[in-house]
């Protein structure tokens, strides 16, 4: 079994900084992709960070130049610096990552449980 164990969410003022975690363990053959997504209320879940294995990564606009996301594939662990935060970050970030378990020909995508940001104006 593999899961995904997200960390470090809560509250915070405006401009100031979080940093998520997110650890994956278990039957890990190798890890593709991962990232951060977030979903406020009523609103769907969408992509706010990605890093392929080998270090590329993508960013939604909104966070881009505040928000920055790193992996360390020793530890299978994926990170997301969050800097000048703001009020319209308020979500739950969810983590992701593609996975190919150990003994199993294809990559399944794995989520993790969420973990709560809220910024307070």
């Amino acid at each position: 079994q593999v899961q995904l164990v997200e960390s470090g969410g809560g509250l915070v003022q405006a401009g100031g900084s979080l940093r998520l975690s997110c650890a994956a363990s278990g039957s890990i053959f190798s890890i593709n992709a991962m990232g951060w997504y977030r979903q406020a209320p009523g609103n769907q879940r969408d992509l706010v960070a990605r890093i392929t294995s080998d270090g590329n990564t993508n960013y939604r606009d909104s966070v881009k130049g505040r928000f920055t996301i790193s992996r360390d594939n020793a530890k299978n662990t994926v990170y997301l610096q969050m800097n000048s935060l703001k009020p319209e970050d308020t979500a739950v970030y969810y983590c992701n990552a593609q996975i190919r378990s150990s003994g199993i020909s294809y990559i399944r995508n794995y989520w993790g449980q969420g973990t709560q940001v809220a910024v307070s104006s």
